[in-house]
């Protein structure tokens, strides 16, 4: 229906928040000890796997994203097309009824002009022989 509102819901699962193998970035940053260059590659690689893990989330979360938004787009395009359509169809059947009352009428007044002649038949006989 024109003005009609369209709701979609999305339900999730319980989001959860993931920690890190060591129980969270802070834990990983108190515990953090930078004394030798072996503790501090194994801290930036337990930072880059923490950034890549978020990278990724952000990555399906943007494409899940992208869907709705197609789907959004798609449904708008949908209603406007059946909109279209509807209209058509009512302007089609609109001309199609004027165009029966136009015919209705003009067999109604040449049913009424044949009754007419028909009426004034015996009058016209009457008067030829009068």
């Amino acid at each position: 229906k024109a003005g009609a509102s369209y709701q979609i819901k999305i339900s999730t699962a319980a989001l959860q928040t993931k920690t890190l193998a060591s129980g969270g970035l802070n834990s990983i940053l108190g515990q953090a000890s930078i004394g030798s260059a072996g503790q501090a590659g194994s801290l930036v690689a337990m930072l880059d796997t923490a950034i890549n893990n978020i990278s990724a989330k952000r990555a399906d979360f943007g494409a899940k994203q992208n869907r709705l938004e197609a789907t959004v787009r798609n449904n708008a395009n949908v209603i406007e097309n059946q909109s279209a359509a509807r209209s058509r169809v009512m302007d089609t059947d609109f001309a199609k009824e004027t165009a029966n009352l136009t015919r209705t009428q003009i067999l109604q007044q040449a049913g009424t002009a044949m009754l007419a002649q028909a009426n004034a038949l015996p009058q016209n006989v009457l008067s030829l022989l009068g």
